[in-house]
């Protein structure tokens, strides 16, 4: 099957002009809130587009107060049919909270108080197959400095589910192979500690060995650069399990080891509490999603033995 590639993204028009200081006090705001750099980044990037994008260049207006209900739902309609769904909605997220914050301050009506966010289709979890995790596992395999230390970066993703930031994050000191156990420092910058498998732990330890004779292995950082080269960021080393995908012929990226952690806890029989623990997560809504990805895998597999010993009566 071959690999689905990721579509060029649309350049973004992100001069929002006139509306540039209002944007900047949002900013301020929601970094107030505690909001990570990350959401103050997704949501002012969103209302900058609305406005460069939309408002200046498609209707001409120079003002918040002249935006109507109209102006949001043509711009969704626009970012519908552009971009996903899930896409879609982030924008509108961004923009119905800065209208929230506007208005409030402003003490002008919101525009977008009577609208509905674009509805989001639910997609099936996309975890691995056995054949899958096995092709990525053979694609590392070796002992040169890469290999090892691909080869661990994949085992940690598959067997805890961290964030693609979280992984890049760890530090020498966070590992305790005894235990099997990492500090990862998660949104918010909330601390937890997750578990890996014996296999991922073997895996780490065999990059240490290598590490060890690196020309930077004194540097905290856990992830270091082939060819003697410093900390490896998260996206050098999203770029890795990408190449990794590709030569093993599979469809990866690391937020997909997180569903695949996510699905096989829940197809186990593993608690909620226990996966929103080592998840990081703080609020339930993942978990429906991961229940209902579990629960279908049990009723095919039911399926199976039933419709088995059937045959088997017949």
């Amino acid at each position: 099957m071959p690999l689905r590639e990721r579509r060029k993204p649309r350049p973004r028009r992100l001069d929002a002009g006139p509306f540039s200081a209002d944007i900047a006090s949002f900013r301020l705001h929601l970094a107030a809130e505690g909001k990570s750099p990350k959401t103050i980044k997704v949501y002012t990037e969103a209302v900058r587009y609305f406005a460069g994008g939309h408002l200046l260049t498609k209707t001409g207006k120079t003002r918040w107060e002249q935006v109507g209900v109209e102006d949001v739902q043509r711009w969704m309609v626009w970012l519908l049919a552009e971009y996903s769904q899930a896409s879609a909605y982030v924008e509108y997220r961004a923009l119905r909270q800065f209208f929230r914050w506007w208005s409030g301050e402003e003490e002008l009506p919101d525009p977008m108080a009577s609208l509905r966010g674009p509805r989001v289709t639910q997609k099936p979890v996309p975890f691995f197959t056995s054949v899958e995790l096995s092709a990525l596992e053979k694609a590392c395999r070796g002992n040169t400095f890469a290999q090892r230390r691909d080869a661990a970066v994949i085992a940690v993703f598959r067997a805890s589910g961290i964030r693609l930031s979280e992984l890049a994050g760890i530090r020498c000191g966070d590992l305790d192979l005894e235990t099997r156990e990492i500090k990862v420092l998660g949104k918010g910058g909330k601390e937890r500690t997750v578990k890996i498998d014996y296999e991922a732990a073997r895996r780490v330890d065999r990059y240490l060995r290598v590490r060890a004779k690196h020309e930077q292995a004194s540097r905290s950082s856990l992830w270091l650069g082939v060819s003697n080269r410093g900390p490896v960021s998260a996206e050098g080393i999203y770029e890795m399990v990408k190449r990794r995908g590709k030569q093993a012929g599979v469809h990866v990226y690391p937020h997909r080891f997180r569903h695949h952690f996510s699905h096989t806890s829940f197809d186990r029989g593993g608690a909620e509490g226990d996966l929103m623990e080592l998840n990081g997560w703080t609020s339930p809504q993942m978990l429906r999603r991961y229940g209902a990805s579990a629960r279908s895998a049990r009723a095919r597999r039911s399926y199976d033995r039933i419709m088995e010993d059937w045959i088997a009566l017949t």
